[in-house]
């Protein structure tokens, strides 16, 4: 089990438990790690969001690649995938984005990226690791050390990226008018820059990051304020990106939440209709919802389902070249144009959808029905959290729910990976039935293993 890298990186409260002693150690092994039967000096790419702590974070991993031989490019503050854009287009060796994603700004983090742009393996990961618990650092002479240079101004080519890939397919006209939340966070100034050269009106709040309001009520997890804003000002449609851009949720023209799910479900149908969702195969993570389940079985669309997190929905997506794929938190891969979660493209695909369909989100969104869903923890003593699957009074209980459900229902039972507790979750049609079953099965296995 890793000790420090998670799902999605490495994360903590900034300068207490992810410290700038623990980010120069983490350059420093990873510099090992990466440099591995490489002749020439390490290229690195970092970009961070806009923490407070950003910087703090950004300058001890800097010194920590500098100091063994590897050279440095800072992009500054820009979105996750914007990052991982620029590293497979520059041919860096490696990408870095200082960022916790959607948590509260005393959080940060630290993930990295292939030089193909692609979140690095978790056998990679446990080797950096296995490299900082040792201690066995490179260190490079005086004429050896590595160099920084900016690169802010790079962050003009994932613009063009955006203007080369969607200013001829978008029909606007002056009635369509989309609601921006920012989160106050890496896409603060990126999407105006984005769509202004696309021509598209638009409307945008918390956008004025100060370093502590990152996410701060707001954001794609916290949609309430965008929800009022659409209905208030009659705007087409909103989208909410999270702190560091990978993700996007939508609201609709009535103030509808537009889950990730839906989303997936309305960018796929189009694309097949186009003939390029391949193989008319898309993926999707254990956790979406079993409406996407029966959305796909009726519109003769193939759902592979992953483990939980991007990295793996991709990584299911590569093996069979798919082209799409996401998570119900609003993580859309469109693989034909970027290899990771982008925001930007995904609310973007669904301002094409619109204009070339000419109809409302809400139209659009009426294809899938989203089932009913909830979530309860088991608190169970963390070396048995693994264990309810051989308890054979849970196995039995859970058996007899699904044959109960036979089809219309789902029970998912999974183990936390960072906390002392087993995940139930429910699907059904009736939420306050599934709210007792779920609770049911969270109080057996609480009793069976705590």
């Amino acid at each position: 089990m890793r000790k420090y890298f998670g799902t999605d990186g490495i994360r903590g409260v900034a300068n207490t438990e992810l410290t700038p002693e623990l980010a120069f150690k983490v350059a420093k092994a990873s510099a090992i790690v990466l440099g591995k039967n490489k002749k020439e000096a390490l290229e690195i790419l970092i970009g961070k969001d806009t923490r407070i702590s950003g910087g703090l974070i950004e300058s001890a991993m800097v010194t920590g690649f500098l100091s063994s031989g590897a050279n440095v490019s800072l992009l500054s503050v820009i979105p996750t995938p914007g990052v991982a854009y620029l590293t497979k287009k520059n041919k860096a060796d490696a990408g870095i984005v200082i960022s916790a994603s959607h948590n509260p700004y005393e959080f940060n983090g630290i993930k990295y990226f292939s030089n193909l742009g692609m979140k690095i393996s978790d056998a990679i990961e446990e080797e950096i690791e296995s490299v900082m618990e040792s201690g066995e650092f490179n260190v490079v002479s005086h004429e050896k050390i590595g160099i920084c240079k900016n690169m802010e101004t790079e962050i003009q080519e994932y613009v063009q990226l955006f203007e080369d890939t969607f200013k001829n397919n978008l029909k606007v006209n002056d009635d369509f008018i989309v609601g921006i939340d920012a989160s106050n966070g890496a896409t603060s100034d990126v999407v105006e820059d984005i769509f202004k050269k696309l021509n598209i009106k638009y409307k945008i709040i918390y956008n004025t990051p100060n370093g502590v309001n990152i996410n701060k009520d707001c954001g794609s997890t916290y949609l309430d304020k965008l929800k009022d804003f659409v209905i208030n000002n009659n705007l087409s449609l909103g989208v909410a990106f999270d702190g560091d851009g990978d993700r996007c949720l939508a609201v609709d023209e009535k103030g509808n939440i537009v889950t990730g799910d839906e989303i997936l479900a309305v960018i796929s149908l189009y694309l097949k209709e186009k003939g390029k969702l391949k193989d008319n195969t898309l993926v999707a993570t254990v956790m979406s919802n079993l409406g996407l389940s029966k959305f796909a079985v009726e519109n003769g669309i193939n759902l592979i389902q992953s483990k939980v997190g991007d990295r793996y929905v991709l990584e299911d997506m590569l093996k069979g070249g798919y082209t799409l794929g996401g998570e119900e938190s609003g993580h859309v891969i469109e693989l034909d144009y970027n290899p990771t979660g982008d925001g930007m493209f995904t609310a973007l695909s669904i301002i094409q959808v619109m204009l070339e369909k000419n109809k409302t989100l809400s139209e659009l969104t009426s294809v899938i029905s989203i089932y009913p869903q909830v979530l309860i923890n088991a608190k169970v003593e963390n070396t048995k959290k693994n264990d309810y699957d051989k308890d054979e009074v849970i196995t039995r209980a859970i058996k007899e729910l699904e044959e109960e459900f036979s089809g219309n229902g789902r029970v998912l039972i999974r183990p936390s990976g960072t906390e002392p507790k087993v995940r139930v979750m429910i699907e059904g049609e009736d939420k306050d039935y599934i709210t007792t079953k779920a609770k049911q099965i969270a109080d057996l296995i609480e009793a069976r293993l705590k």
